[in-house]
């Protein structure tokens, strides 16, 4: 039986925000777990609904939000892409002994991409 990754989407501006699950409710190995519309609310939708994959705003391209740092450290298995609303910038972060991040090429194909290689990386098979 094939898995679906499970994705809480919490980013900004609603636009942004409406776009991605648009996107991502189209891919059949794609489970949209919920929205988030307010930052602060984030770390208890995580621990309510388990996400693989949480996406969220990044207002400063390059500087990891000091919210992944908490989040990681309580989900290790969590995985999180910071979307740029503003800028062509995204990035993974995912925690194994320290915090790492990649660049994702800011595209509709680069984003999925990445979610297939957090799908790969959580142990979740992807029928594409």
């Amino acid at each position: 039986m094939n898995k679906v990754i499970r994705i809480l989407v919490a980013n900004r501006p609603k636009l942004m925000r409406e776009t991605l699950l648009a996107m991502l409710s189209e891919q059949p190995w794609i489970e949209v777990v919920g929205e988030v519309s307010n930052d602060a609310q984030i770390p208890g939708r995580v621990n309510e609904s388990s996400p693989d994959l949480l996406v969220i705003a990044v207002d400063e391209p390059g500087k990891r939000p000091s919210l992944c740092d908490s989040l990681l450290r309580q989900h290790p298995q969590l995985r999180i892409i910071a979307v740029a609303p503003y800028q062509n910038y995204s990035v993974c972060y995912s925690a194994s002994l320290d915090i790492r991040s990649d660049d994702i090429e800011a595209s509709e194909e680069g984003f999925l991409s990445a979610v297939r290689r957090v799908a790969e990386g959580v142990g979740v098979q992807c029928e594409v």
